[in-house]
């Protein structure tokens, strides 16, 4: 349920909780003015929230879908699309923007089919995860930042060009007792986390010439604070982010001894993160694997959707974007079977579209009702539809196509 309050939404429109970023914000409305003419964000001037309502338009969509580009209806579709599924040796779940109800589908189909899934921020949402598995770490929420945190450090500088509302989600503005700092930077990423690390465990002497001063400061403020927390963006972590999260996670760690100390990652949007979270509650293990010939196989470095795509150890695309246009499908050179936001739909004729199914899908939040996790991963929100749109979700269009793929398999086995 929502830690916000019900009561602060904007008055004259329905309660409303924005899907196109992983805050997952719920106090802002949406006017939705006459049919056809693009929606618009109400008690927020976020870019990302409008930039993103600027694609829906408050009418049904009259749009069919296409198998090789050509207009279809979507029993046609399906029945091209569990074709391509059940011919495929190894395929592979990209995108994977949908909600709860769409990756529970999602895990049964892959299951049915042994595919491989990884999603669109796969190797951003990795850096995170493989620290988790090796080390562990101590994470927090918003709604305890908002009313507990002294300190707040960016770790991978300003928030605010991709979390428009972090700070506001934050309460900075609202308490006298908390601050803001971004990690001033010493060389790489790299050395600049593993120095501050060491002067927070006191293995650097105070006073050393060749620390900067301004990194030594912030280690004695995370200190003295009562309790700080470290943000940071896996999506902007150079390769082998592992590392620098393992890092923040020894800060946060040290600074628990004495006093109170949290890390949040900021990431996990269009679906990636609540996908994660339901493939680990069914099968135990995250994104990055499948159910193949050896049981449940988890992979993180071979199952990396761009390896196998460079490597042509697949021969079959799924790609999942209910939230819009982007992220758009790889340009790769095998069958692909597209859900997504009508926005993507692949022009008639074109080369690209052949050998492809393109079925479009509503949008939770937008013409479909759904459930979010936050980025915080504690908070599971309700999406609630504005609008009949007239399209089918993900989860839907998913169940009919195991169903269709497990009959062929069974007229063939005869």
């Amino acid at each position: 349920m929502s830690e916000l309050d019900p009561a602060a939404a904007q008055p004259g429109h329905p309660p409303w909780t924005c899907p196109f970023c992983p805050l997952l914000c719920d106090t802002f409305g949406v006017d939705l003015g006459p049919p056809g003419t693009s929606l618009k964000l109400v008690g927020s001037d976020c870019p990302r929230a409008n930039a993103a309502l600027a694609a829906f338009d408050g009418a049904p969509v009259a749009l069919q879908p296409q198998v090789d580009g050509r207009d279809c209806d979507l029993d046609a579709a399906i029945a091209a699309a569990a074709s391509l599924l059940a011919a495929s040796h190894q395929p592979l779940f990209g995108g994977l923007g949908t909600d709860v109800a769409g990756a529970r589908a999602l895990y049964a189909l892959a299951c049915e089919t042994g595919a491989i899934c990884d999603p669109a921020q796969g190797q951003a949402m990795m850096h995170g995860l493989r620290a988790l598995q090796d080390r562990g770490g101590f994470t927090t929420t918003l709604a305890e930042i908002k009313t507990r945190a002294e300190l707040i450090v960016c770790m991978t500088g300003d928030p605010t060009a991709r979390y428009p509302e972090f700070f506001r989600r934050c309460g900075v503005g609202e308490r006298d007792d908390v601050q803001t700092e971004m990690l001033p930077m010493s060389g790489d990423m790299f050395d600049t986390v593993g120095l501050l690390a060491a002067l927070v465990a006191g293995r650097v002497p105070a006073g050393d010439e060749r620390v900067p001063a301004e990194l030594m400061a912030l280690a004695a403020r995370l200190q003295a604070a009562r309790y700080s927390v470290l943000v940071y963006e896996p999506g902007r972590l150079p390769g082998q982010g592992a590392l620098i999260v393992e890092a923040i996670q020894r800060i946060v760690a040290t600074l628990n001894r004495s006093t109170r100390a949290a890390s949040l990652s900021l990431g996990g949007g269009d679906g990636a993160a609540t996908v994660n979270q339901v493939f680990a509650w069914l099968s135990g293990l995250p994104l990055r694997s499948r159910a193949g010939p050896l049981g449940l196989e988890h992979e993180p470095l071979c199952f990396d959707a761009g390896r196998l795509l460079a490597d042509d150890a697949v021969d079959m695309l799924l790609w999942v974007s209910s939230y819009g246009p982007e992220p758009a499908p790889p340009q790769a050179g095998m069958p692909r079977i597209m859900l997504g936001h009508p926005g993507m739909r692949p022009q008639g004729g074109e080369a690209s579209a052949r050998r492809q199914v393109f079925i479009p899908v509503s949008t939770p939040g937008i013409g479909c009702s759904g459930h979010l996790f936050r980025t915080d991963g504690s908070v599971l929100l309700p999406l609630r539809p504005l609008y009949e749109d007239g399209l089918p979700g993900v989860d839907d269009v998913v169940k009919r196509l195991t169903q269709a793929v497990k009959a062929l398999k069974r007229e063939r086995a005869q």
